[in-house]
Order: C-alpha cells, then sequence, then structure tokens
C-alpha cells in the first residue's frame, strides 16, 4: 500500500514538473479536456437549474390542474382555420359547470388581458400583468402572503375595486410606506389594496408573482363585457385526487358539449388542457437539451484524449533513460504501467477541475446578473471530475504500456 501511495505521489510531482517545464504545449493537450468537461457540465448545470426552477414555479400547482380554453398547450390536428373559429369559453359556462361537475376540488374563472399601468401619487408603474381571477383561484394556484389577503366571494362577484399586488409592485409604488388600505389608480378606478403577496423571483414562464396584479374577474367583465375578442377566457379546474383523469376530462367534454349543443359527429370547439402535458413537454424538452450537450462535448473530450495521449507519448520519450535506471534497480512493468497512469489521470483531472472552476465561475456571474439561480451541483462536479479521470486513464493506457515494455539495456542506451 505505501508502495503505491509513493508511485502515486511520485506520478503527481512528474505531472507538476510537466506543467511546469512544458507550459505552453502542456496548457494547450488539456484545452480539449477543458473544454469538454465544461461544456458538459456546464450544459448538465443549466438543464439542473431550469429544473429546479420549473419546480419552484409549478409546485403550487397540482400536475392534474386543467384548462379549458379556446387554445391548445400543444400541437393539434385541427387546422388552423378551424381553431381560430373557436368560441371563447363564458363566464355562464363556469357557472353552470361548477353546478354539474362531479370529483373537483375547485373551479376557477381567469381572463388574459392585456398589461396595464399602476398609479400611487406620484408613482406609476408600467407594464403590468393584470390577472382577473375569481375567487377559487387562490386555492388553485396556492398564492402566499407577505401581509393582506385575497379577496373573497361576495368581493369577486360584485366585481369589488379590490386589488392583490405583487411584491415588486408593492414596493415600487409605496416603498417603505404601509401600503394595505391605500388606494391605487388602475383602469381609471380608485382600487383598495387589500393584499402583498411574498417576493416569489423571477418567472420562467413569462411574468412572477412579483409583476403581477390580481383583481376581481367581474370587474373586468363589467368593464369589457363578455365578447370581447381581444380577451381570453379560461375555466380552471383543479379535480379531487385520485380522480381517473381520462373520465374526467370526457366528463368535461360531455357536459360542456350538451351546454353548447353540440350535435353528435362534431368535433369539440373547444380544448381541454391537462397541466401535465405542458411539464411532459418541458421535461422533453430538458432531455433533449442534456443529449446535445453531451454530444457536442463528446468532440472536445475526444481532442482532449488525444491532446493527453500526446503529453504522455513525450513524457516516455523524455524519461527513457528513466525508465531504463528504474527497471534495472528493480522496478516491475506495472509499477512503471501504473506510474504513467497515474500521471496521465492527474493531468486531465486537472484540466476538468479547471472547467468546473469556470463553470462555477460563469454560473455566479449569471446568477448575479439575471436574478436567476445557476447552481452547480456536487453530482455535477463528482461527474466532471470523474469523466476527466476516465478520459486520461484511457488516454494514457497506451503509453503506458509503450513505458513499461521498454527494455532497461536500450533505454539507458537510447537516453545516452
Amino acid at each position: 500500500m505505501l508502495v503505491y501511495l509513493r508511485l502515486l505521489k511520485e506520478s503527481f510531482s512528474f505531472a507538476m514538473n510537466a506543467l511546469r517545464n512544458n507550459k505552453l504545449r502542456t496548457l494547450l493537450s488539456l484545452l480539449g479536456v477543458t473544454i469538454g468537461i465544461f461544456s458538459i457540465i456546464a450544459v448538465l448545470a443549466a438543464v439542473d437549474s431550469l429544473d429546479r426552477k420549473i419546480t419552484k414555479d409549478l409546485s403550487s400547482l397540482d400536475k392534474n390542474t386543467i384548462y379549458l380554453m379556446k387554445f391548445s398547450f400543444g400541437p393539434s390536428e385541427i387546422p388552423q382555420w378551424k381553431r381560430e373559429q373557436f368560441p371563447n369559453v363564458k363566464y355562464d359556462e363556469y357557472t353552470y359547470m361548477k353546478g354539474v361537475m362531479t370529483n373537483t376540488d375547485q373551479m376557477g374563472y381567469q381572463i388574459f388581458t392585456k398589461r396595464e399601468s399602476i398609479k400611487y401619487d406620484s408613482n406609476t408603474v408600467s407594464d403590468i400583468n393584470i390577472v382577473p381571477v375569481s375567487h377559487e383561484f387562490i386555492d388553485i394556484q396556492g398564492l402566499e402572503f407577505e401581509k393582506g389577503r385575497f379577496y373573497n366571494e361576495s368581493e369577486a362577484n360584485s366585481g369589488a375595486t379590490v386589488i392583490v399586488l405583487g411584491n415588486e409592485i408593492a414596493k415600487s409604488l409605496f416603498e417603505d410606506a404601509e401600503p394595505i388600505g391605500k388606494n391605487v389608480r388602475l383602469y381609471g378606478k380608485r382600487f383598495t389594496v387589500i393584499g402583498v403577496l411574498k417576493k416569489e423571483g423571477a418567472g420562467l414562464f413569462g411574468d412572477s408573482n412579483d409583476t403581477s396584479a390580481y383583481i376581481p374577474v367581474n370587474f373586468v367583465r363589467q368593464l369589457y363585457g363578455d365578447n370581447n375578442t381581444s380577451l381570453t377566457n379560461v375555466i380552471i379546474f383543479k379535480p379531487e385526487r385520485g380522480v381517473d383523469m381520462d373520465a374526467y376530462k370526457d366528463e368535461i367534454s360531455q357536459k360542456l358539449r350538451n351546454y353548447r349543443g353540440l350535435k353528435a359527429g362534431e368535433i369539440d370547439n373547444f380544448f381541454i388542457n391537462v397541466f401535465s402535458g405542458f411539464t411532459d413537454f418541458i421535461d422533453g424538452i430538458l432531455g433533449q437539451m442534456n443529449v446535445m450537450g453531451w454530444v457536442i462535448s463528446a468532440f472536445s473530450l475526444l481532442v482532449g484524449g488525444f491532446g493527453i495521449a500526446n503529453i504522455m507519448f513525450v513524457s516516455v520519450k523524455e524519461r527513457t533513460n528513466l525508465i531504463g535506471i528504474q527497471k534495472s534497480l528493480g522496478a516491475k512493468n506495472r509499477f512503471i504501467l501504473f506510474q504513467f497512469l497515474f500521471e496521465a489521470v492527474i493531468l486531465s483531472v486537472i484540466g476538468g477541475i479547471v472547467g468546473l472552476f469556470l463553470v462555477w465561475l460563469i454560473s455566479v456571474i449569471l446568477t448575479k446578473a439575471l436574478d436567476f439561480e445557476f447552481v452547480l451541483g456536487m453530482g455535477n462536479i463528482i461527474l466532471g471530475t470523474g469523466l476527466a479521470a476516465i478520459i486520461g486513464l484511457i488516454s494514457g493506457i497506451l503509453p503506458a504500456i509503450t513505458a513499461s515494455k521498454l527494455d532497461p539495456v536500450e533505454a539507458i542506451r537510447t537516453g545516452m
């Protein structure tokens, strides 16, 4: 055991000497490993960070949540011209479905509308995502409050001028002042602030709650009417746990078809979008990103492997005389073999560590610049180091075998 520890120490010393004595050659040879490890770990770290952000952003939503609307979340076999003729879902359809649907935990109504500005005294915040929703939305979305509350059923049904502000909006409008109970101007009306949401951070899919404002959906209905084509309406279903989703979707389809008077043979003029389908689509994209990262990085690792092999062949040639002396003093073939293998692995790992350091450095810079947390996990660090070691092992095997098979007499004579 002590022999191999001494061997490892000597191999490390030889690797360091190679770096010191032939800096440019060694660094250029290690560049392939550095770029390869950087490429793979950068892609994996980016995908992991996206996955964590998606999980965090969507953690409040049940994957079985259903969005009933005129648009589809994904591709559809129905021609676009026909889809454009689909009607918006209506508020009376929402109230009807609330009365007839079974196995439903919560059901809400939402309108997607244009962005607006909100004013308080001399302060104005522009380009705000206005979210008109029914009162059930808090139970569907799982909103968390820093202070205040969400509007109740009575306020929602009457279209009361009450508003719940995202954290960034509240800070921009009121700074350090107390926002609850204050009046802000929106749509030319005075809205009373009744709640401020907890800070959430940048949203991955457009706006986050920090830059959104929630108002009763019936206020927007009174303002624009139910037949405004510039708005998009959606009925949100949160089924009870354990429900057969196929049967539940069939029930939604049957009830709405009956309400709309669709005849047998006519296609549904609405889409039932299950949230899990959207998350599966995102998971597929992340998986493809992983594959592409591995494919692209494989070429860099191949070049890096040739670079390590080149260093080791040169090292064998330069130390031929030393190898002969070691053998003449009784060094076994496997001792010489392991010596060069360890050296190749150490050099490759050094290149890998540089690649990992670059990933870490860029992740820190991007996290501070973009308000998005890029994470270099311990799993990716271990993977990067392991890959570098494997590349060094594979690349160093031929030079190591060549060195171990040298004839001691010929090696000493060649060195002279």
